[in-house]
């Protein structure tokens, strides 16, 4: 299994970025396909998470700017950031679960900064 993800870089805040994770060896419709993200001395926090069923969850931190989705011809797995904060910098982690297996990806840096 190997989630790949891409995107992440340097924007001003306010700013957009789009996260994607492209996962091989599952299938994102399957599982519950998820974003953490983990700043420098902070734990690895849940940012939103799409479920097999289609529902979705966000941190409170991020509800309103941010838009988890999943294309499943793509078989990836989308992070739309808006307005982006200084305080969402971060390394962000695609992660799928599914019946007691999860896998991560190897994290993309967003950094916001002006």
């Amino acid at each position: 299994v190997q989630l790949q993800a891409s995107g992440g870089g340097l924007v001003q805040p306010g700013g957009f970025l789009r996260l994607s994770c492209a996962a091989s060896g599952i299938i994102v419709s399957l599982n519950d396909m998820g974003w953490y993200r983990q700043a420098p001395g902070k734990q690895r926090e849940l940012v939103a998470v799409i479920r097999s069923g289609g529902s979705t969850k966000y941190a409170d931190s991020v509800k309103g700017r941010f838009t988890i989705s999943r294309d499943n011809a793509k078989n990836t797995v989308d992070l739309e950031m808006n307005s982006l904060k200084v305080e969402d910098a971060a390394v962000y982690y695609c992660h799928g679960a599914r019946f007691g297996d999860d896998y991560w990806g190897q994290g993309t840096l967003v950094t916001v900064s002006s």
